[in-house]
């Protein structure tokens, strides 16, 4: 059987770390897996893809991108920062942050987010903190 479509091996190789050229590499892999017969993947039997793909896919389990890996952990940390915020001025209020049962009915409330706290994306989180900030200052201005 003819094989159509490379997507599994082009994806390991696209994982693979290499500074050279990915062509030459390419050629490199494919004759070592068809035991030099070829360096060509359209020349490949089945069963050689197969074992190729799988041991380049252990080389290279599964990662993402470094591009993508330095994103991800960038919306991670902002969000943490978003969270924090939002929980200290609650925190400031008088809501008991350490009992998360306590944050999520304060949350709910309608005037305040209308939902539980985990789903809060960072935009409401900032919102949040926000109006936190308002009632906090208006509470000083009453009791001062």
């Amino acid at each position: 059987m003819r094989m159509e479509n490379y997507a599994r091996f082009y994806s390991a190789l696209n994982r693979m770390p290499y500074s050279g050229d990915r062509e030459e590499l390419k050629e490199q892999i494919v004759k070592q897996f068809t035991f030099g017969r070829t360096v060509h993947l359209r020349e490949m039997t089945e069963s050689e893809y197969y074992s190729c793909c799988d041991s380049m896919e252990r080389m290279v389990p599964n990662r993402e991108p470094v591009g993508e890996a330095l994103k991800r952990a960038a919306l991670i940390r902002e969000k943490k920062k978003c969270r924090s915020m939002a929980l200290h001025q609650m925190q400031l209020y008088g809501v008991d942050t350490a009992d998360w049962g306590k944050v999520n009915e304060f949350c709910r409330q309608p005037r305040i987010a209308g939902k539980e706290f985990r789903e809060l994306d960072c935009e409401e989180l900032k919102r949040l903190t926000k109006k936190m900030r308002a009632i906090n200052s208006k509470k000083e201005e009453r009791a001062g």
